[in-house]
């Protein structure tokens, strides 16, 4: 029986993800894509609430896959990568559909969410700017250490 007790993966959690700066930012996007989504569904405007729940449940997902360290298990993605690309576009698309909600608002829960949104749309250029600056592309592992605990020292 022992033999067996071994086998089961084990999930670590990481809890200093919550409380990284990065972390802080994911949950700070999730509850402004969860104040528009409510904002939006008082003012019934369907193409507003459905942009919202796909990015908080995409956020959601990326928020797990780090709080359970997932992304190292999960290795046929470069999940820093999808998770900056996801931000990027995110951040152009809800600009982009703030400003229309608000812009075009009939019920003030549309100008309430369109604001929400363009939140939401700063937190995800924060988020994307982070994981610009944390990834290495073409540089060596020492250079970028370097630099990030001259960043931390400064």
């Amino acid at each position: 029986m022992s033999e067996y007790e071994n086998t089961n993966p084990t999930i670590d959690v990481d809890t200093a993800f919550l409380k990284s700066k990065r972390g802080i930012v994911k949950v700070a996007e999730m509850v402004a894509f969860f104040l528009a989504f409510v904002c939006f569904a008082v003012a019934s405007t369907p193409k507003y609430i459905a942009a919202t729940v796909i990015e908080f449940l995409l956020t959601l997902f990326l928020v797990l896959l780090y709080v359970l360290k997932l992304h190292k298990r999960l290795t046929f993605f470069f999940w820093p990568f999808v998770d900056l690309l996801n931000s990027a576009f995110a951040a152009v698309y809800f600009i982009v559909l703030s400003l229309i909600a608000v812009i075009t608002y009939t019920v003030t829960g549309t100008l309430v969410g369109g604001i929400f949104g363009l939140l939401s749309a700063g937190l995800l250029c924060a988020d994307a700017y982070m994981l610009w600056r944390n990834i290495t592309l073409n540089k060596p592992r020492s250079e970028t250490q370097n630099q990030t605990n001259n960043d931390q020292i400064n």
